[in-house]
């Protein structure tokens, strides 16, 4: 795979699941630009999961797993579906915006240096299996098992990037992840109560 490949959507996707070590190094050589990457990668995969989670509660409907057994599983209208997907979406665009911000101020704290480009570009990559996880929306049973591995395995690209991407130093990356970890908790339980208020 050649260096013009691997910066497509698909080739930096899988680079990320499989290899996010090498994957990092590829990335923290290339100039930082936020709004290319937002175009060209954030903002596709993050549409992954609103749509197909509202594609799979208007084919199997939602609810607790067992009902889709008996058939009694809850289908809200296509308006609801729409715009449950569309906040998830907008929500999804914020909370890497929020995250980066974070992660660019707190990095002094931690060895590393302000750089809010450098910041959007590690939150935006290291969600990448978060959001290829959206897929199993499609059959919400497994959404949410699949969205939780998705996380974990985000969770551990993070770890990986933040040395790399932020320059902080490598003995404070767990402590300087913990504090992100903490951010990144507050905003998830703002932006669902803010959900909840709107629908």
């Amino acid at each position: 795979m050649d260096k013009a490949e691997r910066a497509t959507l698909p080739g930096r996707a899988w680079r990320m699941l499989r290899s996010p070590a090498i994957a990092w190094s590829e990335v923290a050589a290339e100039p930082a630009d936020a709004r290319r990457l937002l175009a060209t990668y954030v903002a596709p995969l993050a549409a992954i999961g609103p749509l197909c989670a509202a594609i799979g509660l208007q084919v199997f409907g939602g609810g607790i797993p067992g009902m889709y057994l008996t058939g009694a599983a809850l289908k809200p209208g296509v308006a609801e579906s729409l715009l449950g997907a569309a906040l998830d979406y907008a929500f999804s665009l914020l909370t890497v915006w929020i995250m980066a911000l974070a992660i660019s101020a707190l990095a002094p704290r931690f060895g590393g240096s302000v750089d809010r480009a450098r910041a959007f570009s590690l939150v935006g990559h290291a969600a990448t299996a978060f959001w290829l996880a959206g897929f199993f929306a499609l059959y919400p049973v497994l959404g949410l098992p699949v969205t939780i591995l998705g996380a974990l395995y985000s969770l551990y690209a993070l770890y990986l990037g933040l040395p790399m991407m932020m320059r902080c130093s490598p003995e404070q990356t767990l402590t300087y992840l913990a504090s992100v970890l903490l951010v990144g908790g507050a905003l998830i339980l703002a932006l669902r109560w803010a959900a909840v208020v709107i629908l």
